[in-house]
């Protein structure tokens, strides 16, 4: 693992350790300018051209949801989308929330609809955990500017160390939290955030989607989301290097 680190350009030093505090305390850590407004733009080229092809069908490798367009097992999909299990910055904070031994779980992208997109507050773990111990964690890959017209994603800081899970400790958890901020910040952007952190998308008040990529990580010997030996194609395989292949398990 260290050695794929490295060779995808992770050091010990490739986030600061104000940004590693930042991360532990509050449970998400915003990294700006990762992607260039010229690649963001041929991305959401491709995710529209996917969701149409694939119509009623898109996002079946992995989940679907009501008020949204998800396109999943992106892996597949395009060379550009290898950025998101490849970039030195978001390796280096995914590392540093659930240790050295981790791998994607799933790639995939969330397109808010206008007027939906609300989400209640949840974990993307089965229930809480000791603050320290943690088995996921997420990276948010803005594909526009995360505005409070848009829904940008509500999380309530600091709760990824109360030990609890939101399905148990909120009386109902489709409401406003007292504590809850939004992740404002501009397209490019990536928002990495402690999967243990309660979360919840916003409600797109906007006529246009709101684009967002997730890749999803979890600790090396959990099951991933999506099987990437199961669905990895041979010219995919193929075009990745060796430490791209580690972190996906294949």
């Amino acid at each position: 693992m260290n050695q794929a680190l490295y060779k995808l350009g992770v050091r010990d030093d490739t986030l600061s350790a104000g940004e590693k505090h930042f991360l532990d305390v509050r449970g998400y850590l915003p990294l700006e300018n990762i992607l260039p407004q010229k690649q963001i733009a041929s991305m959401i080229h491709r995710l529209d051209e996917l969701a149409a092809i694939e119509g009623e069908d898109a996002g079946k490798e992995l989940h679907q949801e009501g008020g949204t367009i998800r396109v999943s097992n992106l892996v597949n999909k395009g060379e550009m989308f290898a950025i998101g299990f490849s970039h030195p910055r978001v390796l280096a904070a995914i590392r540093h929330v659930i240790g050295p031994r981790f791998k994607l779980s799933s790639l995939d992208c969330r397109m808010a609809l206008p007027g939906q997109g609300h989400q209640a507050f949840h974990a993307d773990w089965r229930s809480g955990v000791a603050p320290g111990d943690y088995y996921v964690c997420n990276s948010m890959w803005l594909l526009d500017d995360f505005t409070i017209e848009n829904g940008a994603t509500r999380v309530v800081p600091g709760s990824h160390r109360s030990g609890k899970h939101p399905k148990d400790a909120l009386e109902d958890p489709s409401q406003k939290h007292p504590e809850e901020i939004q992740l404002l910040a501009r397209s490019g952007t990536v928002i990495i955030f402690n999967s243990h952190l309660w979360h919840a998308g916003g409600l797109n008040q906007t006529t246009a989607r709101r684009y967002g990529m997730l890749a999803y990580y979890c600790r090396r010997d959990h099951k991933q989301l999506t099987d990437q030996r199961k669905f990895i194609h041979p010219e995919t395989h193929g075009r990745l290097n060796e430490a791209q292949r580690f972190i996906l398990g294949v």
